[in-house]
């Protein structure tokens, strides 16, 4: 069972599923779904319609570099059956998927910081604006505190005073 790759937008066409189209020069395209056999019949490019993976790694909202990428090529090579290297390989497949999400989760976490920091800076500049205000009302609390600190001293020593005339 072969796995084949949408000429527009890299999601999987698995068998049975799709449509394909052969060019004069035998050229083969392959489309998961006539959406995107639509947009190639329309000229669009692929890197510029924004629901495309070649979209997506272009603009840098995807890993683009990456070594767990090798496994995904497409091998030409017969290799014959078998049973232990075809565990070892689905056990393999595993462990390279498990590593992949890893990488793409650590890389939507240091993609977003820079809209987190962009989103914040604004709020940044006005707190910066008016700073004066703020350290009045500190000082303001700073003070409160302190003084309830001390009552709940005194009352501490209260309630000892009163233990001890007990």
């Amino acid at each position: 069972m072969r796995l084949e790759k949408c000429y527009f937008c890299s999601s999987t066409v698995y068998p049975g599923h799709g449509i394909q189209f052969v060019r004069n020069d035998s050229k083969i395209f392959r489309f998961c779904r006539s959406k995107c056999h639509k947009a190639f019949k329309r000229k669009r490019n692929p890197r510029k319609v924004r629901w495309t993976k070649s979209f997506r790694k272009a603009h840098g909202k995807e890993l683009t570099m990456d070594s767990a990428f090798e496994f995904e090529k497409k091998r030409n090579v017969p290799v014959k059956y078998n049973r232990e290297l075809w565990e070892k390989t689905v056990h393999v497949i595993k462990k390279v998927e498990a590593i992949k999400s890893r990488r793409q989760a650590r890389f939507i976490k240091k993609r977003l910081k820079a809209g987190v920091k962009l989103r914040d800076k604004p709020a940044k500049e006005e707190v910066e604006k008016g700073l004066h205000l703020l350290e009045e009302t500190e000082s303001a609390v700073a003070t409160k505190v302190r003084e309830a600190q001390k009552q709940r001293r005194q009352a501490k020593t209260k309630a000892t005073e009163m233990e001890v005339d007990e």
